[in-house]
């Protein structure tokens, strides 16, 4: 999601560039006014991903959303209190086949009493549509229970205008409540899951929070897009989603670094050396997997996996190929020699 103020077209075009240049592929733009939902006009023209409108009750900024061309809107259509209004958003989004995506919330449930399914329910599950009530199951309504539950009647209400070009978020700070609510969903609806841990935290915080909560969740087979949320740059959130894509092997997008934690026998700065060879794969369009290891007597066949490697020891280091021994070279000429078997590889 961009940080920008949408108003500032200048700011939020620029912002989605450095987005896309680091491998987002979807962005979601914050619309307060009639103002920021124009401006997506000149917004959408300029950038090459698919931008979400992210609408909070007011349906005319839905309505001048899609006549700026927006790829879906991010909406809870239980916010808008009137079927009427509900039903012209509906219907302009059905004619350009614009998506909405139900986005419930921890943070913003409705009370337990204004919630409950309408005629038509989540109709694409067999008539699996409803959590089973207390008194049949003997267990008490949990905030999981209540998470899921609105998001069966924010869906009901699509479904009971024929929309079905639904996407679903079931979104908490607390780890083991979205994988909850996110596994129980799945069970009941057909429709595509956005993954996220809301407002997860810093960079350090938020991402290991978000890499446990979402990479549970697509280890499970369960999501289809996802967000990292961060109180950082949006690129941060960008680069360990896709960390997170990376270290379940479920997409490749960039080189993989593989590196030692170091120790006692350790006989180089593997932190230095680490970095230094991470600054050396930025720009590679590849996804190689390179090892740095401290130790040239364990460190080939700790990392056989990778394709290229480098294992240094006392004033000098080994380069290695899938765990095989290359060559060996003086300390001062590795990062070069690791460099050209690089190239070597990429070449091959």
């Amino acid at each position: 999601m961009t940080k920008t103020d949408t108003r500032d077209i200048k700011a939020t075009v620029s912002q989605i560039k450095g987005l896309e240049e680091a491998g987002c592929e979807i962005v979601r733009c914050a619309v307060p006014d009639l103002d920021a939902a124009k401006a997506l006009k000149s917004i959408k023209q300029k950038v090459n991903i698919p931008v979400v409108a992210d609408i909070h009750f007011h349906y005319q900024l839905a309505l001048e959303s899609l006549k700026s061309g927006v790829d879906c809107l991010r909406l809870n259509p239980g916010n808008i209190r009137d079927r009427s209004k509900v039903e012209l958003i509906v219907k302009e989004a059905k004619q350009r086949e614009v998506p909405i995506r139900i986005g419930v919330n921890f943070g913003s449930l409705p009370p337990v009493g204004k919630i409950g399914l309408t005629k038509g329910g989540s109709r694409h599950k067999d008539g699996v549509n409803k959590l089973p009530k207390e008194e049949e199951t003997g267990e008490a309504y949990t905030i999981v229970d209540h998470m899921v539950q609105t998001g069966l009647w924010e869906i009901s209400i699509l479904e009971d205008l024929d929309f079905d070009l639904i996407k679903l978020s079931l979104k908490a700070f607390d780890v083991d409540t979205t994988v909850k609510a996110y596994t129980r969903m799945a069970n009941l609806v057909p429709y595509p899951l956005h993954l996220g841990i809301t407002e997860s935290g810093k960079l350090l915080s938020g991402s290991v929070r978000s890499s446990i909560g979402i990479g549970l969740l697509l280890s499970q087979g369960i999501g289809d897009t996802l967000r990292v949320s961060l109180a950082d740059d949006p690129i941060r959130e960008v680069d360990v989603g896709w960390d997170i894509l990376n270290s379940l092997d479920i997409r490749q997008n960039k080189p993989t670094l593989v590196a030692c934690p170091s120790c006692g026998r350790a006989d180089v700065d593997v932190i230095r050396l680490s970095n230094q060879v991470e600054d050396m794969l930025t720009s590679l369009n590849s996804t190689i997997k390179v090892a740095v290891m401290g130790c040239e007597v364990n460190g080939p066949g700790e990392a056989k996996d990778a394709d290229i490697g480098i294992a240094a020891g006392v004033g000098r280091a080994i380069i290695f190929r899938k765990g095989e021994m290359v060559k060996v070279v003086e300390e001062n000429k590795m990062l070069l020699a690791l460099k050209e078997e690089i190239g070597k590889f990429e070449n091959d």
